[in-house]
């Protein structure tokens, strides 16, 4: 049974199923994302407009990469996965995964569009801080929470101010009126309205799945990485002759670099840990044949070698400081793409069993959600126009954010894209005071409660593992 006791094989399964759970959750809870403006402009029928929706989420998932995925891994260090005491490590999977699927139904249970991604975060975060609290020195990564802070704080005031302009644009270019009304209950739009919404529909649906699928697989692997971290600290399917090869490259384009002019602090800094990590690399791969040869102990410290590497190269080459040529900053990213692929992996199987959740949750209990997009947020039903706008505002920044790799509040984005459509038509007098408070109460609380409840869950199930 994969090398694991009897005990700890049935708790793999049961953190596996939770993971699934929670992309499941996911699927539903955040479906009216995607099919609020299709149902109630009566582009589609709410059985085609679930079903389409699901099956875009599902190509999603594997069109979005692992960017997402490897942000949120990376969110807690190596070090605090893989706890000599594999009980500590089992709970605090379990509380990220206890919390994530009790907020998330929670939410979904009384209407309100509240965020995955917060929920997901705040409960890694959780953990990060019961362990500083109990005393370990490293416990989260806050230059990587900073940027998914700051992610999924802007989306939703970009989205809500990016409506309004995408209200104003159509008015300029488009001036049928009839796509500025409300629908006619019952009567289906023109044909090129529903073909424009249909398409905006499926953008977004394929959007929330390369994003928001992301999140589920992130779970998967963190599972994986505590149970099985000889399989999967490292990719086992990495060419160790292509990294070898890498390392050495970077160590070359490294020398190249002019250290007198790394003058401010930070730049000779992360100049000199990049040459500690590529030595601490160059010293064991002296030593082995391939990655499948070394312990568990010696991968773990790769991986963290590799982190550094990669974290730190960014933020020198971002800097005005790096005197490289440009096609040696080019020749240095593809070798620290080549080397991250080292530990940026995600077996095909769990992202088949992510899509596979996130397609079926899509289709299942969409209906709660769907009334407060789409007939709460606003006074008066969306038009046609009103949908698309919103549509489009989401899909772009949802695929935007998975672009440079940060996890986003589709529901938020989307949230806020609606309400920004109602502010264009009719002002702030045009929202619903009540759901707006509840959508607003929901994104405050979602993090402190998140991070306090998972925190104390892994606090309680630590101490009764001993």
């Amino acid at each position: 049974m994969l090398g694991l006791s009897t005990g700890l094989f049935a708790l793999l399964i049961i953190c596996i199923v939770l993971a699934v759970a929670f992309e499941f959750i996911n699927g539903f809870h955040d479906t009216a994302n995607a099919v609020a403006t299709v149902i109630y402009t009566n582009s589609l029928k709410p059985t085609v407009a679930v079903v389409l929706s699901g099956f875009f989420n599902f190509l999603g998932v594997f069109l979005g990469g692992i960017g997402v995925t490897m942000g949120i891994v990376n969110l807690l260090p190596t070090e605090v996965l893989i706890d000599d005491n594999i009980a500590h490590s089992v709970s605090m999977i379990l509380a990220i995964l206890l919390t994530s699927i009790l907020w998330n139904f929670g939410t979904w249970f009384v209407g309100l569009p509240a965020s995955s991604s917060h929920t997901l975060i705040g409960s890694i975060l959780g953990i990060g801080i019961a362990l500083g609290v109990i005393g370990h020195k490293s416990s989260v990564n806050w230059g990587k929470a900073q940027e998914i802070g700051a992610a999924l704080l802007i989306s939703p005031l970009f989205g809500f101010a990016a409506a309004i302009f995408m209200m104003f644009l159509f008015k300029r270019l488009i001036k049928n009126d009839y796509i500025y009304k409300e629908p006619i209950p019952g009567k289906t739009p023109p044909t090129w309205i529903r073909a424009l919404l249909t398409f905006c529909c499926c953008s977004v649906s394929a959007a929330h799945g390369s994003n928001d699928g992301q999140k589920g697989i992130g779970l998967m692997m963190l599972i994986l990485i505590v149970f099985l971290p000889k399989d999967y600290v490292i990719n086992p399917n990495a060419k160790f002759n292509d990294i070898s090869k890498s390392q050495t490259e970077i160590v070359r384009l490294m020398s190249l670099v002019d250290t007198t002019r790394l003058a401010q602090k930070p730049d000779m800094l992360w100049y000199t840990d990049v040459n500690k990590s590529l030595a601490n690399l160059e010293t064991e791969f002296t030593k082995m044949i391939s990655f499948d040869s070394v312990s568990t102990k010696t991968k773990v410290e790769l991986r963290k070698s590799v982190v550094v590497i990669s974290k730190n190269i960014d933020k020198l080459i971002s800097s005005d400081n790096l005197t490289l040529s440009t096609n040696e900053i080019a020749a240095l990213k593809s070798n620290v793409t080549t080397l991250k692929s080292t530990i940026d992996f995600a077996p095909d199987w769990v992202k088949v069993i992510i899509s596979i959740a996130l397609g079926l949750g899509t289709m299942i209990g969409w209906k709660r959600i769907v009334e407060t997009v789409g007939s709460k947020i606003g006074k008066q039903n969306m038009s046609y126009a009103q949908g698309a706008a919103a549509q489009i505002v989401g899909s772009s920044t949802i695929a935007l954010t998975t672009f440079f790799k940060l996890p986003v509040s589709t529901t938020h984005v989307l949230s806020s894209a609606i309400a920004g459509t109602m502010v264009a038509k009719k002002g702030l007098k045009n929202l619903q005071k009540k759901t707006i408070r509840n959508i607003v109460l929901a994104w405050v609380l979602t993090l402190p409660v998140t991070i306090i409840l998972s925190g104390g869950l892994f606090l309680l199930f630590r101490a009764i593992s001993g």
